[in-house]
């Protein structure tokens, strides 16, 4: 028996936001689908050349009243990046809230606008601790 990833859902209160969150961090979408009996949309969006790793955004249309608003049981989603201090300096220049900073020059954690934890992991090994990442404490939790 053979098991095989498909993909991760999180679910999400504003579509455009979360889609323009995971675009930062250089998604595409790769797949669509809208549902007039279900009322829900889903936008499945995976870095280039990796359409077989996706995150499924899943938007209800009416909103998500009676389930849980803090997705932070959820875990978190990670990605490779070759450069976690150009990443993470793209995403604050673009307001996304670094939890926390890649002081080592390998791991960061991010936050997405339905508060779901991203983790970055520099590719290969760390790279040296730079300014200002280096001094930063946490400014949140993961």
């Amino acid at each position: 028996m053979t098991i095989r990833y498909l993909h991760t859902m999180v679910r999400v209160k504003d579509l455009e936001a979360s889609k323009a969150f995971y675009e930062l961090l250089g998604l595409v979408e790769t797949r669509r689908m809208d549902s007039e009996q279900g009322r829900f949309t889903l936008v499945f969006m995976a870095p280039p050349g990796q359409e077989e790793c996706p995150v499924e955004l899943t938007y209800n249309w009416d909103g998500d009243e009676g389930l849980p608003s803090d997705s932070r049981h959820f875990g978190h989603l990670a990605y490779e990046v070759d450069d976690i201090y150009a990443m993470c300096r793209h995403l604050q220049d673009n307001g996304v809230t670094i939890n926390r900073p890649p002081r080592d020059g390998r791991m960061a954690f991010v936050r997405s606008p339905d508060n779901i934890s991203v983790e970055l992991l520099q590719k290969g090994e760390a790279q040296p601790p730079a300014e200002p990442w280096a001094s930063m404490g946490n400014t949140g939790h993961w």
